[in-house]
């Protein structure tokens, strides 16, 4: 297979885009950490379930907002596993209630600003040593549709600013980081909701969208295939990217649309 014998890391992985990523890895050959916040007993499944594909796996308890956190959970998955070879970092806090910046709490900030810029960036900074002594690694951000085209995004300004700031980080670290044969790229999901964030695509055909240019709801398949593909070996040339995974959707234009309607 085309990742056997790598270990991945995958935040925020119990539920949703990170468990069906951390499935698309554990098919492709990896031996995978799961991450939850409050959801250990999907955590413990997912891990079943990828220990019956025939791959090692376990689960961490940990909050990537919070820097103590960070150098526990790479500690231990280093201690069960091996040295993280990919990391995923699929968790992120976002508020779904539209706010104004100014009604938001203190500490709403500093938690959508840790844990989706600070809290990665961390997590990268503790595990490329690795990676750089491996002489090989991949690492995937998550964004949102167009994040990198920096524009306003009223009722989503601390979330977006986090995101946008990644962009700029992700392409950074992709030029830094590319001759130790560590690739860097964002991946930018659509508006993928419930259910349909652990589906595959046959699951969903038949139903249609009406506010996807695609016409069909997007699923988990469609962004852990995108992934699976950047970190194979053969992927060594696509790095500093932001990929939109969304149908076409513009999900800032349309929630600005309906939020003035």
């Amino acid at each position: 297979m085309g990742l056997a014998g790598k270990t991945a890391l995958v935040t925020g992985s119990a539920k949703g885009l990170g468990r069906r990523t951390a499935m698309e890895l554990a098919a492709l050959g990896c031996d995978v950490a799961i991450t939850y916040v409050t959801s250990r007993a999907e955590a413990d499944h997912a891990v079943s379930e990828i220990e019956a594909m025939g791959r090692r796996a376990l689960a961490v308890q940990a909050d990537v907002a919070k820097t103590e956190d960070v150098e526990r959970l790479v500690r231990t998955v280093e201690e069960g596993l091996g040295g993280v070879d990919i990391l995923v970092n699929a968790a992120g806090p976002f508020i779904r209630e539209r706010r104004l910046f100014a009604d938001y709490q203190v500490e709403d900030i500093h938690y959508l600003m840790n844990g989706n810029l600070l809290g990665t960036m961390l997590l990268d900074h503790r595990v490329l040593p690795g990676m750089r002594e491996r002489g090989w690694g991949r690492i995937i951000h998550f964004g949102f549709g167009h994040a990198g085209e920096a524009r306003s995004w009223p009722h989503r300004a601390a979330y977006a600013a986090a995101k946008v700031g990644l962009v700029s980080f992700t392409k950074t670290l992709a030029v830094e980081e590319a001759a130790s044969g560590v690739t860097v790229n964002m991946i930018c999901p659509g508006d993928i909701r419930g259910d349909n964030k652990e589906k595959g695509i046959a699951d969903v055909e038949g139903f249609t969208d009406d506010e996807s240019p695609r016409g069909r709801p997007g699923t988990g398949e469609d962004v852990a295939r995108v992934i699976g593909f950047l970190c194979l070996p053969a992927s060594d040339f696509v790095t500093g990217n932001t990929i939109d995974v969304s149908g076409g959707l513009d999900p800032i234009r349309s929630n600005v649309k309906r939020s003035g309607a």
